[in-house]
């Protein structure tokens, strides 16, 4: 890694926005590696729309403890506020897990409470996920009512036998009843997520997929390849999944079909109409900063007055996450105490043309080429060293006014990173 002496341009604030975890879900799926946890079995038999209504409506009908979470999610955002530095929310993106089990009541009470401790910028868009197995009609329109203006929905694909594969809850058509149900509650601004490289999927599988998700016109396609990653199902007992070179060709033809249907890719994984971009991950990839609240929930801050960086980080499981109530003194009513800051590591200098890179490398555009002296404090030459070599390779465009690699090198990140991983 490089050795570099002392921050040179002046590090500035960039856009502010908030990821909100909430870590359960219905099902574990064989493949992920996110920080869900399944809820008890047999919860989510009585979460109909009859149970949830009996419930009342503060309780997502799965035997969650909502109440007890959203009030300490609003303890974990009053904890972060100093690093809020007089900025508004650009965005706020709902992940898990599956944020749907929770009510809308309790979705609108987490967005009250950011609104009130934070603020918004006028256009804030504000995304949450949303499993097809967990719509209900009305519920989506009290999302909607609760100010989300974007959903996010976990199709992965429209074959009965890859979701049966895949661990999913919910059919095909369940999928496509899911999009409709939304455009009724009011949601104008949808994304669909699908994998391709399933198992025993061919290309024109994979085509069909992405087929159907263009023909219910949807504003944004996430496009993403299976991975199988450590701590998984799939990592214990690997799927057979389709090889490299069909791996290629399909990611080939889908990306054709798809600009060819209107979706521009604008980053590794996206694609998306004229200005209908992921403003949320946008700002992740420009290395802008985020606050991170609930179980294992990340985040990362940038603090100019004292040249630093964080990232930050929860614990990850929601019974460490949540607060043990603490009786008041002469044994009267149990409360709970204020929540510490989250655990922080700071991002060392050497460390931060690598980070930086990692992120605007992803979008096809790159980034203004100002962005890295701005949001890292490092002069331009630090990234100047490696360019020539990268660019006489064509991996990279030059550095005038964009940071970004070339259309060949897109598919060559890794290469382009390790020169950065290993520069003296």
């Amino acid at each position: 890694m490089p050795v570099l002496s002392d921050r040179v341009a002046q590090l500035q604030l960039p856009p502010l926005s908030l990821y909100v975890h909430i870590p359960w879900c219905v099902r574990k799926c064989p493949y992920c590696d996110f920080n869900s946890h399944q809820v008890a079995a047999g919860a989510h038999a009585t979460a109909g729309a009859s149970s949830h209504e009996a419930a009342g409506p503060h309780s997502s009908g799965y035997g969650l403890p909502e109440v007890e979470y959203v009030a300490q999610l609003r303890r974990d955002l009053h904890s972060q506020l100093p690093w809020v530095q007089g900025r508004k929310l650009r965005s706020i993106f709902f992940g898990g897990g599956t944020p749907s089990l929770f009510s809308p009541a309790a979705i609108g009470a987490i967005l009250e409470a950011a609104e009130q401790a934070v603020g918004f910028e006028a256009d804030i868009e504000i995304t949450l996920e949303a499993n097809p197995g967990t719509f209900e009609q009305e519920k989506f329109a009290g999302y909607r009512a609760a100010g989300v203006n974007r959903l996010s929905i976990g199709v992965q694909s429209f074959a009965s036998r890859q979701l049966a594969n895949l661990g999913r809850i919910h059919s095909g058509d369940e999928a496509v009843g899911a999009l409709g149900m939304a455009r009724r509650a009011g949601f104008d601004n949808i994304n669909l997520d699908l994998m391709h490289g399933l198992p025993e999927q061919t290309e024109e599988d994979a085509l069909q997929d992405l087929r159907r998700a263009v023909s219910l016109e949807p504003e944004h396609i996430s496009w993403y390849q299976l991975t199988i990653e450590p701590n998984t199902a799939f990592y214990s007992a690997p799927p057979v999944t389709p090889g490299s070179a069909l791996i290629a060709s399909m990611q080939g033809s889908g990306r054709d079909y798809l600009a060819s249907a209107g979706y521009a890719r604008y980053e590794v994984s996206a694609y998306s109409g004229a200005g209908l971009e992921s403003r949320h991950n946008l700002n992740y990839w420009a290395f802008g900063d985020y606050l991170g609240i609930g179980a294992g929930a990340h985040g990362k801050v940038t603090l100019p007055e004292q040249g630093r960086i964080l990232r930050s980080r929860r614990t990850r499981a929601p019974r460490h996450y949540l607060p043990a109530p603490v009786a008041e003194e002469g044994g009267g009513k149990l409360v709970h105490s204020e929540l510490a800051p989250p655990h922080c590591d700071e991002i060392e200098r050497e460390d931060l043309p690598l980070e930086f890179l990692m992120n605007a490398l992803r979008l096809v555009a790159g980034v203004p080429v100002d962005t890295f002296s701005r949001y890292t404090g490092l002069p331009l030459a630090v990234l100047e060293r490696q360019w020539p070599a990268l660019q006489a390779m064509e991996l990279v465009q030059p550095l005038e006014r964009r940071i970004a690699a070339s259309g060949f090198g897109f598919d060559y990140l890794d290469e382009i990173l390790q020169r950065f991983l290993e520069q003296p």
